[in-house]
């Protein structure tokens, strides 16, 4: 009788997104899913329909003082004793890890009880948490063709399946780019990832203001927005005459990405995953503080394939922004011809090819009791 197959995942959407778009293509194939995460990433459980969402102790040492570490990495030990338990009460087949410090314990515990087991890494750049179980696992699923910082001992491990998305974003890709008409609207689409980005909410009214009016009264926005700037960022548009649709989050992102004729982002992975598997053109703003600058290397990823624009925050002013807006607004071939390189790169099938990974290094375990 065949096992579950168990998710470990972090706390942000970067991390869970993925491991969500894995538990729906396991599900379709008839295998159950139990999730394992910390505190935050519990919040998400809804995210995962009927999958069991198991918590277990986690912390981030990284974000702490020396004695902080310590009461970090007591805790990332008590998660991996609850996670062995968990394991050997629930005998998965396969334990598959997403990244993120609130994975770690159940991939330390499925290590020390001989689990096969699997890393998925979603950006260009391999994690830390990653890094660390690179040497531990059977199989390393890479999202990007050329991933930075794997291993020289684990490299044959590597299979690049993509970063899986949801239905609903790849869907958005099959129907193609239909770039907006001469003179007429213009859907611009904005967003930060899961907790929006406070320098596009201060740049992109600025620039938009400085768009001519012709161009202005052209412009539909939608912009994520933090909560705390929602009221300024409207209060710029409205100042402007510019439509906007502002939130602090948006649960119909396909939705909105199927109108976009471009886009304006930070280079989360899931972002890139999302534009590159729907086939919208792009503006991207790497985040400069992400971890070994990995956003950046993201963006360089699409960008290199003539999908988007990178645009690195230091030069990301209202005047740098507004002059680009304008040259591409006036060039619906620009945006149609990084459309069409920005889905020939992507990879909606992600999910896909992750579950015939994962469902590959479970089958050698079926049955095998959990030691």
């Amino acid at each position: 009788m065949s096992g579950p197959i168990m998710l470990a995942t972090g706390g942000t959407g970067g991390h869970v997104f993925p491991a969500q778009a894995l538990a729906a293509e396991l599900g379709r194939r008839g295998r159950r899913v139990d999730i394992v995460t910390d505190r935050r990433g519990a919040a998400f459980g809804r995210s995962f329909g009927d999958c069991p969402v198991h918590g277990v102790s986690a912390d981030t040492p990284s974000d702490h003082s020396p004695i902080g570490k310590v009461v970090a990495l007591l805790r990332i030990a008590r998660g991996t004793l609850q996670a062995r338990g968990l394991i050997r009460r629930l005998a998965p087949d396969a334990v598959v890890g997403f990244g993120g410090y609130p994975a770690l314990p159940a991939m330390l515990a499925a290590a020390s009880l001989s689990v096969p087991r699997a890393i998925h890494e979603q950006n260009a750049v391999l994690g830390k948490v990653n890094r660390l179980l690179a040497g531990r696992v059977d199989a390393i699923a890479a999202s990007f063709a050329k991933t930075r910082l794997i291993p020289e001992r684990a490299r044959d491990r590597i299979t690049v399946t993509g970063n899986p998305v949801r239905s609903d974003i790849a869907a958005v890709g099959e129907h193609g780019y239909r770039p907006a008409e001469a003179a007429g609207p213009f859907e611009l689409l904005v967003f930060g990832g899961s907790q929006g980005a406070r320098v596009l909410s201060q740049v992109v009214p600025a620039a938009i203001a400085r768009l001519p009016e012709a161009s202005r009264g052209r412009l539909r926005v939608t912009q994520q927005c933090r909560p705390e700037d929602l009221d300024e960022v409207a209060r710029q548009y409205q100042q402007c005459a510019v439509t906007a649709d502002l939130a602090e989050f948006y649960d119909d992102l396909a939705d909105r990405l199927a109108a976009a004729h471009l886009v304006v982002a930070r280079a989360g992975a899931g972002s890139v995953s999302d534009l590159a598997a729907a086939g919208r053109p792009s503006i991207l703003v790497p985040y400069i503080y992400a971890a070994d600058d990995h956003q950046t290397v993201n963006a360089d990823a699409l960008a290199g394939a003539g999908g988007a624009w990178l645009l690195p925050q230091a030069q990301f002013s209202a005047e740098t922004l507004a002059s680009r807006l304008a040259e591409l607004m006036d060039d619906p071939d620009a945006l149609a011809t990084a459309a069409g390189r920005a889905r020939a790169v992507g990879r909606p099938d992600a999910a896909h090819r992750l579950a015939d990974l994962v469902l590959d290094l479970a089958a050698g375990s079926e049955g095998r009791a959990v030691a």
